[in-house]
């Protein structure tokens, strides 16, 4: 699959090629975590891998001493169980905690630094970098020392972010960008930016009737040299708006993965975020044919 700008065709060449071969990539949602194994890990991420995985999130976000860390914030509490941002906490503070495991006791890891992640990311497996368009100017300047990042991630952000996207737009390494859209126009608005190498979207649907639900929409996007991203995970309250219709992990996981993940097959997404990769793993390679 071609992504993108010609002039960027070596940098999505890997994403590209990843995209022909699996049909549809699996990427998981801040790495697979439970017991003793905390999120947004090195250790949640070669758990996600030995699933089946082609992709793992990292939250991204910066301690008070210009540390890049893989944590969602807003997560303190769960993780530390202290009630602060990590944003306002220096790195050897961050680095004194034991994160607590999945039954709220401390456990020996720790959380672990952007450069650990990078550094540990193998071959031919990708990261997708979340919740850092706040501190984009250091984060490109830290990707910048690693030759792999080129090829193996891919940054998001939320088109409000306009002072991040002017910081893409203007970098002079074109880093695989993927903004998240509501409808078409957000599409276009993306598109706007001659500078940014946008390689997908992550398309919101909040119901089968939104428009970038339909698959109108999705070969329209294609049609622009784009891959479409949905996210499947289904997290909060009862009342909480889905992000892709009825298409998500829950229906996939409760019920029958067909009425999920098989719809969005049939629908050609091509990248799925998931909490479940085995299961996915497991229903792409019977659904699809793929290992």
């Amino acid at each position: 699959m071609k992504l993108g700008q010609e002039r960027f065709s070596e940098n999505n060449q890997l994403l590209g090629q990843l995209l022909d071969e699996k049909k549809c990539l699996i990427a998981v949602h801040r790495g697979s975590w439970g017991g003793n194994i905390i999120q947004n890990t090195v250790g949640a991420y070669i758990a996600s891998f030995r699933m089946g995985a082609d992709m793992v999130e990292a939250d991204v976000n910066s301690s008070t001493d210009g540390i890049l860390y893989c944590f969602h914030d807003n997560h303190e509490k769960d993780v530390f169980g202290v009630d602060k941002l990590i944003k306002t906490m220096d790195s050897q503070e961050i680095e004194s905690y034991h994160p607590l495991n999945a039954v709220s006791l401390p456990c020996a890891h720790r959380i672990n630094r952007l450069t650990e992640v990078l550094s540990f990311l193998p071959e031919r497996k990708l990261l997708n970098i979340d919740r850092a368009w706040d501190i984009f100017p250091q984060l490109l300047a830290l990707l910048d020392q690693y030759p792999k990042a080129l090829q193996q991630v891919v940054i998001k952000a939320p088109l409000k972010a306009k002072d991040a996207l002017e910081v893409m737009n203007n970098h002079p390494t074109k880093y695989m960008f993927m903004p998240i859209c509501y409808s078409m126009a957000d599409v276009e608005e993306a598109l706007s930016y001659k500078d940014i190498n946008i390689v997908g979207c992550e398309i919101i649907a909040f119901s089968d009737q939104d428009e970038l639900y339909q698959d109108a929409s999705i070969a329209d996007i294609h049609a622009k040299g784009l891959y479409t991203w949905v996210n499947a995970i289904q997290l909060g309250d009862y009342n909480r708006k889905p992000l892709f219709g009825p298409l998500d992990d829950d229906i996939s996981v409760l019920q029958d993965p067909a009425l999920g993940w098989g719809k969005l097959f049939e629908k050609k997404i091509d990248i799925i975020q998931t909490d479940w990769p085995a299961l996915l793993y497991q229903h792409r390679k019977e659904a699809l044919g793929v290992k």
